[in-house]
């Protein structure tokens, strides 16, 4: 990624602080969606990780990650699939438990959306702990897919998703176009 994209995307991103609760600096990539020289930066770059990892379908994770997953999907030409939290899909799914800081959640995607011939590349905005990301590619390959990678707009690196994720990868790159 060139410099003048990195600062690009980096300006259209607001720090909210204090929200969604006090002590947060909250990403808000709304200002970016908002200008379409950086929505289309960003979509193109998302795009070229899919084709330069040999992706088949794309994945957004609920609920920014379908934001930035559709249209990466419509401009690699790939089908695109939804990661939902658990009861939003109509229908038969298959479903991921995994652990947040405290608690539990769940995601599903419906059963017949990938298979065997799949290579999966995950999309979504932030990778903060890694807790969904890891999730979802528990799913991809309970599914029958193969992961060929996941995109993230920013990572946050002092919240260790990174580390959390690298051996669910297996092998597989975790590129992100931010770090902060």
């Amino acid at each position: 990624m060139t410099t003048d994209m990195r600062e690009l995307l980096l300006s259209r991103i607001r720090d909210v602080s204090d929200y969604p609760k006090p002590g947060v600096m909250f990403k808000d990539i709304t200002p970016l969606l908002a200008d379409p020289a950086a929505f289309t930066a960003l979509t193109d770059a998302l795009a070229g990780m899919c084709a330069r990892h040999g992706a088949t379908k794309v994945v957004g994770l609920e609920a920014r990650g379908f934001i930035l997953a559709a249209p990466v999907a419509v401009r690699a030409g790939l089908g695109f699939i939804p990661v939902r939290k658990a009861g939003k899909l109509p229908g038969a799914t298959l479903s991921q438990a995994y652990e947040l800081e405290y608690g539990t959640a769940e995601i599903e995607i419906h059963a017949e959306d990938l298979g065997g011939d799949d290579r999966v590349m995950v999309i979504d905005d932030v990778l903060a702990t890694g807790g969904t990301a890891e999730a979802s590619l528990a799913l991809i390959r309970r599914a029958g897919a193969e992961v060929a990678g996941v995109a993230i707009l920013m990572e946050l690196g002092f919240l260790g998703g990174r580390a959390r994720l690298e051996p669910a990868l297996q092998g597989a790159p975790l590129e992100a176009l931010l770090r902060v």
